[in-house]
């Protein structure tokens, strides 16, 4: 025997109806059948409507018209495709039904309520309806059927609401009817009666229950629920869409994954199917090929389940009340009182946590919950609050409770480490972690409201490792551009380190492209001609916050003051910042300060490593040093790799306007090459260094030594800079010669002193300097310290090109996941 429940999505129309009885049909020939069903889709919330409308006096009429249209359309196309249906008998049985419900609701409207007995009686028409309707599809089909009367045949409570089956009673008496046993048995969910042979109904998910308790009955083998998922998942789908369906999973944990809020079987019908060890399998009516969700008991069968965890849910709208004791001799007493009062109110109380050290009891509730007993609790403790033996109750609301799900997972070490690093990576405010709740659970509870991108990267760390970058670009200059080539060029590599990189918005000056469901690289340049939108930096901000990402990066590629005036607000947005751009670093101590400390409260990176050298790790070197107890001495070093390149074409013989032509047009000066040759870009690296090694200066603190004369400093045009500048290409042919002359080189240098005085000038160098050999676009540092002393730390390699700049942000991309 095998028993099938059909949910409501499964009978929403003719075609799923006919469906239905198509996998009836399939499984029929291989063994006998029994088959619950329940109400069509949306019928139950017309009859529920119906009630409500009854008792204020308001109009049914257009409910009632709805409600037949939605059994007349069924019919007839049922009767389109299975024409031996008797449609005038079913209909006649729809219009009794109906009209009786009619009936009832004349009283109800006198009354001006509804008797829970009555409610019931009009609540289930649905499922009593459907069951007639499948009835005559298989008589259609030349099947014998029997209908099982639950109100006679399932015993149940007095309550007629949320009734509770005897399975033991109902089940003899179902083996006292003798069905045929080539008969497919139906049974309307949802229903049984009472010993008085009323109609009680069997509370929320009432139609699984009565399958898992026809299921008992009558021996099944096997319980298949058809809904209109494939199974169970580990997570809402809607949520998280990688979420896996779960192959198999064990009774309890399927208890587990109900009660801490999963959308699967309630756990009051699990329970006898555990009890009777019958397996249930979910399933999907429209894809019945498909294997589903088997629940059983897995200690038996001995299955392999190749995912960590079983699945994450989460509960909304939780209220703490927390009762604070002051005098311990009179626990005892205010346990009981308020287990009683929850006993009293029929309160659902979800855990309890009792701290001994701190004498505090905390209830945790769900707000529907709380508000049966809000005024209640209160009132039942005021003599215990006024003789000082209670604190006054502190109540917490809007709190949420989320939940890893795993088998046995208290005793799996390894599997809790890994939850806690992933929680690590979340932006959860945890109030409490537990584990006592289940022996298959742990649960976080927190005051967070973005649970649900919580949810999802909790739930990728652990189901696949992965980790997740997804960037905002803005600046798509020659750097940002080779950034782009660099994230398509390095595709394999990510794969390989599981790291997701993908990008959400581009941006220029002007206009920008946003994708939330990300930008496709190999045509991003024609889709930011045609779709791209005004620049705004607020609505790149707000894309990042709202649309569930991860670990959003926003990689500022400008050399403007407007978007570093927006990183306090960036970083206070959880998101974080990876920039080449200087003017953060370098603007007032005051703004610096703001950037780092908000930065380090956030916990989210700002990385400039870029700043200083493109590609070279003169930023992550100082950090480390100094992390270690290193301490700076002095530093000295060619910072420009613009400078670099161009002086070392002066040895060439090349003229100075010539080589910063050349350098410009290679990638390796400022937007204005006047930034480099004035000697300010320089100012701004070594200021970022003394900052980095611990001076509070700011940039007028930093000494220029500038080459250029003041006219030249005052022009703004780059146009016009670059066509004034060989004049000065005999003045500077003279420097160069009077060095060589004396067997030196030019080098731009910035230095900062032991007694923490920076300068940035023009310097000849000797042959025994580390300076001396580097040229061409090369940078080199060296850093005396503490440790490093007499002989230095000495960083050298290309400093600048977008190429250079564009693999130093990408390192920096990397370590946001760090």
């Amino acid at each position: 025997m095998k028993t099938l429940k059909f949910g409501g999505t499964s009978l929403l129309n003719s075609k799923k109806f006919l469906d239905v009885s198509n996998i009836i049909e399939k499984k029929i020939k291989f063994e006998n059948i029994s088959v619950i069903l329940s109400a069509p889709s949306k019928v139950t919330n017309y009859l529920e409507n119906i009630i409500k409308f009854s008792i204020i006096n308001k109009k049914t009429t257009n409910l009632f018209t709805e409600l037949k249209n939605i059994f007349y359309e069924l019919i007839r196309g049922i009767k389109k495709y299975q024409t031996n249906f008797n449609d005038i008998k079913v209909i006649t049985k729809i219009d009794n039904e109906i009209n009786n419900i009619q009936n009832m609701t004349q009283g109800i409207q006198i009354l001006r309520q509804c008797p829970d007995n009555i409610y019931a009686i009009i609540i289930s028409k649905g499922e009593i309806l459907s069951t007639y309707i499948m009835n005559y599809i298989l008589i259609s089909k030349n099947y014998k059927v029997t209908t099982i009367n639950p109100i006679q045949n399932i015993l149940a409570s007095t309550n007629y609401l949320n009734a509770t089956v005897n399975i033991l009673e109902s089940k003899q008496r179902i083996q006292q009817l003798n069905i045929p046993k080539d008969h497919i048995i139906l049974m309307p969910g949802f229903i049984a009666g009472n010993k008085n042979k009323e109609l009680v109904i069997l509370g929320r998910n009432g139609s699984d229950y009565s399958a898992s308790v026809l299921s008992v009955c009558l021996q099944s083998n096997i319980c298949e629920i058809w809904t209109d998922v494939d199974g169970i998942y580990t997570c809402d789908p809607r949520i998280v869409n990688n979420a896996q369906l779960l192959k198999s999973i064990s009774y309890q944990e399927a208890i587990t994954l109900s009660y801490f809020g999963a959308k699967v079987l309630h756990p009051k019908t699990i329970l006898p199917l555990h009890i009777s060890n019958i397996p249930c399998i979910i399933k999907n009516t429209s894809y019945p090929h498909h294997n589903g969700t088997k629940i059983y008991n897995t200690q038996i069968h001995h299955t392999y389940q190749p995912i960590p965890i079983t699945g994450i849910t989460y509960l909304n709208n939780i209220i703490i009340i927390k009762i604070k004791i002051l005098q311990l001799n009179n626990i005892n007493d205010i346990i009981k009182k308020i287990l009683f009062l929850f006993s009293q109110k029929k309160i659902n109380n979800i855990f309890t946590i009792q701290s001994p050290t701190e004498n505090k009891i905390t209830f945790h509730l769900l707000h529907q919950e709380y508000k049966k007993i809000k005024s209640s609790i209160i009132n039942a403790f005021q003599l215990e609050i006024k003789n000082k033996i209670l604190k006054p109750i502190k109540i917490i609301q809007n709190l949420k409770i989320i939940s890893i799900i795993g088998n046995n997972i208290q005793k799996n070490k390894t599997l809790k480490t890994r939850i806690f690093y992933a929680i690590e990576h979340t932006d959860i405010n945890t109030i409490c972690i537990t584990d006592k709740l289940s022996k298959h659970a742990i649960s976080i509870i927190t005051d967070n409201n973005n649970i649900e991108k919580n949810i999802k990267i909790i739930h990728n760390i652990l189901l696949y490792n992965q980790k997740y970058i997804e960037l905002f670009l803005i600046g798509i200059g020659g750097v940002g551009r080779a950034l782009l080539k660099q994230i398509i060029k390095q595709k394999k590599y990510l794969q390989q380190k599981k790291i997701n990189l993908n990008i959400f918005g581009i941006a220029n000056s002007k206009n920008m492209l946003i994708n939330t469901k990300k930008i496709d690289l190999n045509n991003w340049e024609t889709n930011f001609h045609k779709k791209s939108q005004n620049f705004c930096i607020k609505k790149i901000i707000k894309t990042a916050t709202n649309y569930r990402l991860f670990n959003p990066v926003i990689v500022d590629c400008t050399s403007s003051q407007e978007i570093p005036d927006f990183y306090p607000n960036i970083l206070s947005h959880n998101i974080h910042i990876v920039t080449p751009n200087k003017k953060a670093n370098t603007g007032t101590w005051e703004q610096y300060q703001k950037i780092k400390n908000i930065s380090i409260e956030k916990n989210k990176k700002f990385l400039y490593e870029t700043n200083v050298s493109a590609g070279l790790p003169i930023i992550e070197t100082l950090k480390n040093l100094f992390l270690s107890g290193d301490k700076l001495i002095s530093f000295k070093g060619i910072l420009s790799g613009s400078l670099s390149f161009i002086f070392g074409k002066l040895e060439e013989g090349m003229s100075i306007s010539e080589a910063t032509k050349l350098a410009q047009k290679l990638g390796f000066t400022e937007p204005n090459p006047k930034d480099d040759l004035s000697g300010i870009d320089v100012a701004r690296k070594l200021l970022i260094i003394a900052r980095e090694s611990g001076y509070q200066l700011e940039l007028k603190d930093i000494q220029i030594t500038s080459i250029l004369p003041k006219n030249f400093l005052d022009i703004q045009d780059t146009k016009i800079f670059l066509s004034k500048l060989p004049e000065l290409d005999i003045f500077f042919h003279r420097k160069y010669q009077i060095a060589h002359d004396k067997n030196k080189v030019l080098r731009f240098v910035g230095q900062i002193k032991n007694t923490g005085i920076c300068q940035v000038k023009l310097s000849k160098i000797d042959i025994k300097d580390p300076l001396y050999n580097v040229k061409n676009g090369e940078n080199a540092l060296t850093i005396y310290s503490k440790y490093y002393n007499p002989i230095p730390l000495v960083l050298r390699g290309y400093g600048a090109g977008n190429q250079v700049t564009a693999s130093g942000i990408f390192s920096d991309l990397i370590r946001t996941l760090s």
